[in-house]
């Protein structure tokens, strides 16, 4: 993951099609070998997640593209300055939770799970199941195998200020209900990220973050008439 590490850092001090476009050689190898290696995720993913395996995924449907959509944003930069996949049952634009891995230089590589910002329709039915089954997700978040892997625990984007609709402040998950995004992560070193056990170790954070993911799934499964 060297070659692809040193790719991103001279993207992110050249972000412009000049530099990329002498360059891509460089680009197309360090793509070939991130899709190689979430490749190898999947194939772990199988025997954790049975929704990944249905899905009978590849990586070309778990990867982003790293060519950025400016029309709407401030920032101009042509390109994104690191690989991201996410795997979940139906690829990268599934509705349902699943894990995800970036690498990114300058240690802002990471790895983790759960649901990042819902649509309204998938959030409702998250903060449904958290409601109803508080004590079970509480016993998740807090497991020791959780927390081990994932020392800041469950993470969000941003809460609301008041309670969801149709929820009380006396409500006992309250503050977990008032979240909008139900996840967590890892951060990775630069030699972590080189490191000859980092498909094994991403694996082990996916296994520990399964029981979030499988919780979150289990509120969005379709109602079966």
């Amino acid at each position: 993951m060297e070659a692809t590490l040193e790719f991103f850092r001279g993207l992110k001090a050249n972000n412009d099609r000049t530099w990329f476009d002498a360059h891509r050689k460089a680009y197309e190898s360090s793509k070939k070998a991130f899709e190689q290696f979430c490749q190898g995720l999947i194939g772990g993913l199988e025997s954790i997640d049975s929704g990944v395996a249905a899905s009978r995924l590849q990586a070309k449907d778990c990867v982003f593209r790293i060519f950025r959509d400016v029309r709407f944003s401030k920032n101009k930069d042509p390109y994104k300055t690191n690989y991201f996949g996410y795997f979940a049952r139906d690829g990268r634009k599934s509705i349902y939770a699943g894990y995800y891995f970036c690498i990114e230089p300058e240690g802002e590589s990471f790895f983790g799970g759960g649901i990042y910002m819902p649509e309204p329709p998938q959030l409702a039915k998250v903060r449904q199941e958290i409601a109803y089954c508080t004590e079970e997700f509480k016993t998740i978040i807090e497991a020791p195998a959780f927390l081990n892997t994932f020392p800041d625990g469950l993470k969000t984007t941003e809460s609301l200020s008041r309670p969801p609709q149709g929820y009380e402040a006396t409500h006992p998950a309250i503050q977990l209900l008032k979240q909008k995004s139900f996840f967590t992560s890892r951060s990775l070193s630069d030699a972590e990220v080189c490191a000859p056990d980092l498909q094994a170790r991403v694996l082990e954070g996916f296994r520990a973050a399964a029981p979030l993911v499988h919780f979150i799934n289990r509120a969005l499964e379709p109602i079966e008439d």
